[in-house]
């Protein structure tokens, strides 16, 4: 099983930006054990948020074409908790693009307020350096995610 941390895209600029939301209910078992009595999201559950968002907008750049998989985590900040019954915003920005990787910078903003600042370092991992082979099969972008993607796409 495959976990998706965001609901819905509301902006794609390919090669540029995305923007998508995951709106918290307690409907998710996550939010029921993390801090019982007190549910928020977990941090690193808003990360992967970010690096879904960002992900799919480095992997469209080249059509899907590479295997894309996030390799650091440069800076991650949260001003606030995430609580069910808000909605968190992952806005993501590609700063650069290469042969073997890619850095964005992101934003994530709870209920329309400033939450917390992301930035991350995606790799090419069919361009590494190390000589180890992958599947041909694309492994990270399964339909599942590019669903996401075209449904946005069908509604422009």
């Amino acid at each position: 099983m495959r976990w998706i941390w965001i609901d819905k895209f509301l902006e794609f600029e390919s090669g540029k930006r995305a923007v998508a939301i995951k709106n918290l209910t307690l409907a998710e078992e996550h939010l029921h054990d993390h801090f019982p009595g007190f549910p928020i999201m977990p941090h690193c559950l808003i990360i992967e948020g970010m690096a879904q968002t960002a992900g799919i907008l480095v992997g469209e750049t080249r059509a899907f074409r590479e295997k894309v998989v996030l390799a650091k985590i440069k800076r991650a900040r949260f001003d606030d908790f995430a609580r069910p019954g808000q909605q968190l915003r992952y806005e993501a920005d590609i700063e650069s693009i290469t042969d073997q990787g890619a850095t964005t910078s992101g934003k994530v903003l709870l209920d329309g307020e400033p939450m917390g600042v992301i930035d991350l370092m995606f790799s090419h991992i069919d361009q590494n350096v190390s000589g180890l082979n992958f599947p041909k099969d694309n492994f990270v972008f399964t339909e599942e995610f590019k669903s996401l993607l075209y449904t946005y796409q069908s509604t422009q």
